[in-house]
Formats: C-alpha cells, structure tokens, sequence
C-alpha cells in the first residue's frame, strides 16, 4: 500500500515536528497538520519562523522547506480526515484531574474525540496511526469505535510512539535509536515502515503487536526517569559524605553496562512525558492488583518531588531561613534547554515554594514568554492571578533579572548561561551573593573565586 495522503491530529510537540520531517523525507506525500487551536494553526503559518509555537532547534529550518509545498497546517479537520489514506492520533494525554484514577490515569477524552470524528467523517478506509502515548489496550478502544460506525469504512490500528526528547527532536527524527510499529495488518504495518524506510535503515524499524508497542513507550520513559531520579537519590548522599556527584555519575557511566546517558544530577526532571507516563504506568499495575510493582515505579516520582522540594528547603536554609522580601533571580523557566516547553518544569515548583514564603522571584529564560510565566503559576492555583504578578516579575535581559537580587537560581541549563559575564553578575547582587545551581553547569572554583557563595546538587 502506498500512501499519497497523510493527516495529523494535534498540531503540538509531537505531531509538528515528526509530520514536518516525515514531509521532509517523503516529498512526494501531502502531509496535513490539523488543530481546534485556530491561535497555534495561525503561528504554524506565519512568516515570521521566529514565532512558531514549538521551539526546536532546526525545525523552523524544515518547516521553511516544505510548508506550502507538502506541509500543510489547517483547521479544516473533516476536509484533512476525509481526503488522508493515514492519519495520525497525535493530540495532548494530560493525566486525568477527575473522576476514577484521578491524578494517575490518562486522561483520553481527546484521543476518544477523535477516533469519534474520524468514524463520522469517513467514506474510504484510513490506516489509524496512534502516536500520543497512550496507555496499554487503548487501540482496543478505537478500534471499537471505528469498526462499529456502520459505514462499511476498513480501519487499521497502528501504535507508533514516539522516541523523543525535547530539545534534540528533530535529531532524533532525523537519526532514531529506533522505530516501533505495533499492529495486526501487515499491509498497513509496512505502509508506515515504507515511509519511516526513506530515511530509516529497516533493521531500525520494529514491527511488534499493538500492545507491546504501546507497553514500551511507558516502560521507556520509565526506566530513564528512574535513573534520574537514583542519581538525585545519590546527590544527597554526596552531600552528606563530601562525595561529587560528577565524579561518581562518571565513574558509574564508564560502566558499559550501565552507560553515561541520563545521569546527570539535578533539581529534578520535568517535561510532558516522564512524571505522566509513570503515573500511568503505577495505575495500570494498581488496576491489575500488582501493588509492590506500583510501588516501585511510584516511589520515582517521589523521590523527584522530593529533590524540587530539597533544593528551594536549601535555598532558603542558605538565605538565613527566609526569603520574605528577598529577590530571587531565576534562570531559567522551560524543564530543559533547547525548548520553550514548561510543564511539569522543576522551576514552576521551586518558584511556588518560594513565593509561599514570600520571595520576590525575577525569571529569564531565553525562549519562554511571559505570558506563560505566569500561565503556569495561575494553574497551580496555590495564590490569586494578582498576587503572582505582584511577586513575579519577567524580564528578557538576564543581567536586568539579576540586578539587585539576593541570589541566583539556575534552573534550565541553557548553554547560553555559562558565558555570561559572572563578574558583573556579582557586582549587580546584594552581598553575599550566592548561586543555587540547580544544573550544575558553573564551575565552582571559578565562582568562589570571584566572590559567590556557591552551592550546587551533590556537591
């Protein structure tokens, strides 16, 4: 089967930049991206690359390349869905904040959403591409939807999740570790690899059933969230025994069998998919009864909430146990550099602490607007609108955040921050002046020598 035609779902994070290098690569498919959001479909178009809705380093580059050619992004869902031979389920699967498995389950009103439309909307038959992550056994879901429309319309259920990291995503596009395709037609399996194949060795591409593909985008971001979090575990110990952090993770990566990768000590990790995916993945073990299994995998994510909430108790502890009236400079607002993506961020939190105990917070981040600054305090709902703007305040020049602050937090490791100009960020501090590296990106010798009290994770 060859496919002319493809349509997405969900014009974000994932289904942006996978369709814009799947256009890329397969110039002579017509590649359309829908969204409801008529706002993100209008930044998507504009001239203007500098103001798409995702930042990822090359992507304006491809989106400059194909759009207009192959790549197309519209709200005209129906007319997309209608015309495609594929479509790919590509929209948002928060964790549910209601109802049964409230805080842990994913919430799929969206992706049902759409299985629905597509049923009442087709007339051919359509190869279903799911490629949010999605808990295990949801293909059971759509397929059920979309084989009882009565339309005598054929559906083929595919499960290709993503492999991707914010940041390096079109890196990991362009070069991935591996593709994975779970279904039951082998026609429509091979559909998809034909079109990963223009670019992708086949021995890359995985064909599995549906139900281990799916399986193994949980179990993936599992397993590195669970390392981040052991080394953090580590990090504490360091501190206590005057161990580094650094000089352990390095001693422990040079180990073939365990490898450098995600051992990074930190405030904690953030980001759409690894605190989600876990809590799904608790949930279906507790759905199942495997109780010690959920334990296991919850206690990650406790002890990443615990690493937040250990570096703002130190930076407080540090400041003559208050903050009350102090300015606090934070570097840094997205979960990790190279992207504008907040949520789930480690800065949101340690912010929040800080402004229970009344800190006055001063934030930069090289690509993070302040309108969504103060969006992702306002959602965490623990003060009014008004008391977030008159405590937080965003600047787009670091060294006009820093002036006047009481210390530095560094919370995102952009590169940008290591080169700034430390001497004159001590002049512009209160004295003393301290630094709360949360990334461990500075070096601390040079820091104490020009004047800082400085203190980093694990160190």
């Amino acid at each position: 089967m060859k496919i002319s035609k493809i349509c997405c779902i969900g014009a974000g994070y994932v289904g942006g930049p996978t369709m814009a290098v799947i256009a890329k690569m397969n110039p002579n498919i017509q590649v359309t991206i829908v969204d409801i959001n008529e706002d993100r479909i209008a930044a998507w178009n504009d001239e203007d690359l500098s103001n798409l809705p995702i930042y990822e380093p090359g992507l304006a580059e491809i989106v400059k390349e194909t759009r207009g050619k192959n790549l197309h992004f519209t709200t005209e869902i129906n007319k997309a869905i209608d015309e495609s031979e594929m479509i790919f389920i590509s929209v948002n699967t928060p964790t549910k904040t209601y109802g049964k498995g409230k805080g842990m389950a994913a919430d799929l009103k969206y992706v049902e959403l759409c299985a629905r439309n597509i049923a009442e909307v087709a007339t051919t038959d359509k190869i279903v591409v799911e490629k949010s992550t999605l808990p295990v056994r949801t293909a059971k879901a759509i397929k059920s939807i979309l084989h009882n429309t009565g339309s005598g319309v054929k559906f083929d259920i595919l499960s290709n999740p993503e492999f991707l990291a914010e940041g390096t995503a079109i890196e990991d596009l362009l070069s991935p570790d591996r593709v994975l395709i779970g279904g039951e037609s082998e026609e429509a399996i091979e559909a998809l690899a034909n079109i990963y194949g223009s670019w992708v060795s086949q021995d890359q591409i995985l064909r599995t059933n549906v139900w281990s593909s799916e399986l193994s985008k949980l179990t993936a971001n599992a397993f590195l969230a669970q390392r981040i979090s052991s080394i953090n575990a580590i990090s504490e110990l360091c501190e206590k025994t005057e161990a580094n952090v650094s000089e352990v993770a390095k001693a422990i990566g040079m180990d073939s069998r365990i490898g450098p990768k995600f051992l990074n000590a930190s405030i904690g990790f953030g980001g759409s998919c690894f605190q989600k995916d876990i809590l799904n993945l608790v949930y279906i073990a507790r759905s199942y009864g495997l109780n010690e299994v959920a334990d296991y995998w919850e206690q990650v994510i406790t002890l990443n909430d615990h690493q937040k909430r250990r570096f703002s108790d130190n930076l407080i502890s540090t400041l003559y146990n208050t903050v009350s009236g102090k300015k606090i400079a934070m570097l840094g607002w997205a979960f990790k550099k190279d992207t504008n993506d907040t949520r789930e961020s480690a800065a949101i939190y340690v912010a929040d602490h800080l402004l229970n105990e009344q800190a006055n917070i001063a934030v930069y981040d090289p690509k993070v607007p302040s309108k969504k600054v103060y969006g992702d305090l306002d959602y965490l709902a623990t003060r009014s609108e008004d008391e977030n703007k008159e405590l937080v305040e965003t600047f787009d020049n670091p060294y006009d955040a820093i002036k006047d602050a009481h210390a530095v937090a560094i919370m995102t490791e952009w590169d940008e921050f290591k080169t700034y100009d430390w001497k004159k960020v001590y002049d512009l501090m209160k004295k003393p002046a301290f630094i709360f590296d949360g990334r461990n990106i500075l070096n601390k010798d040079e820091m104490a020598e020009i004047g800082f009290e400085y203190s980093s994770i694990g160190k």
